[in-house]
């Protein structure tokens, strides 16, 4: 199984999902992709994949993690390990692959969806998708 079928695994398994994706936070770049909105086309993927690099290793993030570490004395990076985001009309649930730290697993659903579901579709699908990341 490739990270690909292992999206749509997740998308066939949450009702009200729309996408579902693996993004390498090093590079920006898609590792997986499965969806079921026509506009999500390659371009819409690549900028909202490099808009999720920069919540979680972005300039503004990195500066945080550096004063935190200037004030308490201990080196802080990449602490940011989940995010719940909540638009008009979606909700995005984001991980760290936690084998694989340069990995993050997306999530994209409407708000229909029950959030405890959507964040169990996610913890299921990490440990599968850690060995195919790089």
């Amino acid at each position: 199984m490739d990270i690909n079928e292992i999206c749509g695994d997740v998308i066939k398994n949450v009702p009200s999902a729309l996408g579902c994706a693996v993004v390498d936070l090093e590079s920006g770049l898609l590792l997986g992709v499965n969806h079921r909105v026509a506009y999500f086309t390659q371009s819409y993927l690549d900028t909202v994949a490099a808009a999720a690099v920069d919540m979680f290793r972005g300039r503004t993030i990195n500066a945080v993690e550096q004063m935190l570490s200037n004030i308490r004395g201990t080196e802080y990076q990449q602490l940011i390990k989940e995010v719940q985001m909540t638009t008009e009309h979606t909700y995005h649930f984001m991980a760290i692959v936690p084998e694989k730290p340069s990995a993050l697993l997306v999530l994209i659903t409407d708000k229909k969806v029950n959030l405890g579901m959507g964040w169990a579709a996610m913890r299921r699908a990490l440990p599968e998708i850690a060995p195919l990341c790089p």
